[in-house]
Formats: structure tokens, sequence, C-alpha cells
């Protein structure tokens, strides 16, 4: 029943937007300032602590606007998951989080996101707005699925999926969307035949894991806050779902290669070496992920720890560097 649960949790953190509509028209961008590409970068080369304080900057110079608190909420959450991962089957993943009083936080700023966009679709509708309301709730529900909080995440992705909906109808052409689209229709189309069942119940859609790759790559392709994440949630699920090993691998090669400061990237590639049955190309992914650098000290033995249990399934001793 837990498999269930959280086979069904996952899906509706991810029933974010009907289908795109793909076509020769131009791409659709939001509206992003430097200082928002300035934080990805540094949230996805796992300078954590320096996008956390961009997107604090930002608050403090636009308080009304959700976008700053949604950088925060992202610069948080691959803390979350770094300290939740586990190495087990064969790859490093986040599997489960107790409850802890330090996820408040992430709870109110996921709030704080729908809440300040909700107030300005209140004078004036629009896409941009109803992206960051649905993010938002997406945030929340993301959290609330790691902690196996099911009637709390089957709330929050209802709403979001119901902002992302109307994202996408005033907007077709938002290939950020994509990314809660292309995940919804991988997620459905893997699940049980048992929890299919509670799925045609609970009148959850279904979805097609082909199309569901597609509009992941779309959004790789095109999207302008979510190329980066989709690559990586694509690469781990062709690993975890399809055993596609030499396909993931092509998928988060370009991640690594762009971020090679980010431990969890790094492990990732290692798996996939491992399970291809490239010992020597995966210890050195692991190797690399335990000498960086991390700011964080509970991340940082979470990442020992992983890198330590991944080069022991290689039977290969750890030696890791001190900082």
């Amino acid at each position: 029943m837990r498999g269930i649960l959280a086979g069904l949790s996952a899906a509706l953190l991810i029933a974010c937007a009907p289908c795109s509509q793909a076509g020769p028209a131009p791409q659709s961008k939001l509206a992003l300032p430097p200082e928002a590409y300035a934080a990805i970068e540094k949230i996805y080369s796992f300078d954590l602590d320096g996008g956390l304080e961009i997107a604090r900057h930002f608050e403090q110079a636009h308080p009304e606007h959700p976008l700053g608190y949604l950088l925060e909420a992202e610069s948080l959450w691959w803390k979350i998951w770094c300290t939740s991962a586990e190495f087990k089957y064969g790859m490093n993943d986040a599997h489960r989080r107790p409850k802890l009083p330090s996820d408040q936080h992430f709870i109110d700023l996921a709030q704080k996101i729908s809440s300040l966009a909700e107030d300005q679709l209140k004078s004036h509708e629009s896409a941009e707005m109803h992206f960051y309301a649905g993010m938002g709730q997406a945030m929340a529900a993301r959290l609330y699925g790691l902690r196996f909080e099911t009637r709390n995440t089957a709330r929050a992705g209802v709403r979001a999926r119901e902002h992302f909906i109307r994202a996408v109808t005033l907007d077709p052409q938002l290939a950020d969307a994509d990314l809660g689209l292309g995940l919804y229709n991988y997620y459905i189309d893997t699940l049980s035949s048992m929890t299919r069942v509670l799925r045609f119940f609970m009148g959850i859609p279904g979805g097609s894991k082909q199309e569901g790759i597609r509009q992941l790559e779309h959004a790789i392709a095109h999207g302008q806050m979510t190329p980066d994440v989709a690559r990586f949630y694509l690469a781990l699920d062709l690993h975890r779902f399809d055993q596609q090993y030499e396909r993931a691998l092509k998928v988060i090669e370009p991640l690594v290669a762009k971020y090679p400061s980010n431990p969890l990237f790094q492990l990732s590639l290692g798996d996939l070496y491992a399970k291809l049955g490239r010992k020597d190309r995966a210890s050195v992914c692991y190797r690399a992920a335990a000498n960086l650098k991390i700011e964080d000290p509970q991340c940082y033995e979470r990442v020992q720890m992983l890198a330590r249990e991944s080069l022991a399934a290689l039977n290969v001793t750890s030696t890791s560097q001190s900082h």
C-alpha cells in the first residue's frame, strides 16, 4: 500500500498542465531578470548559499513578486534532496524523509509563492502568475510527497494542476510547463496495475511515457527555468524505471559537464557508469563527488556516506579529501 500511495503522490505532484501543442510557432518565454539566471547558475553549481543570497536580495527589492521566493525554495530543495538521499538498488536517490521542524520554512515559502501570485491574478490575469501560483503549490507537494503525506500531496497537486492548466490555456507555448506535463505523462504510464485502478477511481487522467519523454526534451530545449532540472529527472527516470542506462547517460553527461561542482549530478553519472560496467569511470565520479566542497555540513556528511557506499558496491575503497 505504501508503494501505491507513493506512486499516486508522485502523479499528483506532477499533474501540472494539459498537453501542449507542438508546432512552428515561436516559443513563449518567462520574463526572467538577470538575477534569476545568476541564481539558477549558482543553485545547479551547488553553491546553494550563493543562490540563496541572490534570491533574498531579489525578495528585498521586489517583495511582492513570487520569483525571489521561488528561487529561495529551489535552493533549499536541493539541500533537502541531498540530506534525504540514499544509495539503494545501485543508485543514489531521495526516497523518503521524516517530518522535521526545519521543513516548515520551506512550506511557508511555497505558500507565499502561491499567495503572492494569486494576489496579482485578482487584478490582472496572466499565464506568468498562474505559472508561479502553480509552482508554489508544486513545491509544497514535492516535499509532502517525499514525506509520504499523501492527502497533503494530493491537495497541493490538484491546486497546482488548476493553475498550470490556466497558464497553458492563456499561453500554449509556455515551454516550462512541459516539465510538469512530461513528468506526469511519464510517471502515470509506469504505475502498477493496482495503482492504475485507484487512479481510475480518483479521476486522475492517463498518460503516455513516450509523450512524457518528448515533453521533457521540449522543456530541456526551450524552457527558461526548467531545462536543467528536466534533464536531471529525465536521466533519473530512464535509469530508475526503464533501465535505459546508455540513453540516460547521454542525457545527464551535458549536465555534469555544465555543473561539475554538483555532487548529486556526479553521483548520478557514476551510478550509470556502474550499471554499464564501467567501474573505473564510476569510481572517478564517486570520488569527485566526495572531494567537492559542500558548505552545508549535513549535506557534506551525506555525500561522503553516499560516495563510500557507492564505491563499496564497486568493491573500491573510498579516498576523500577533507575541506
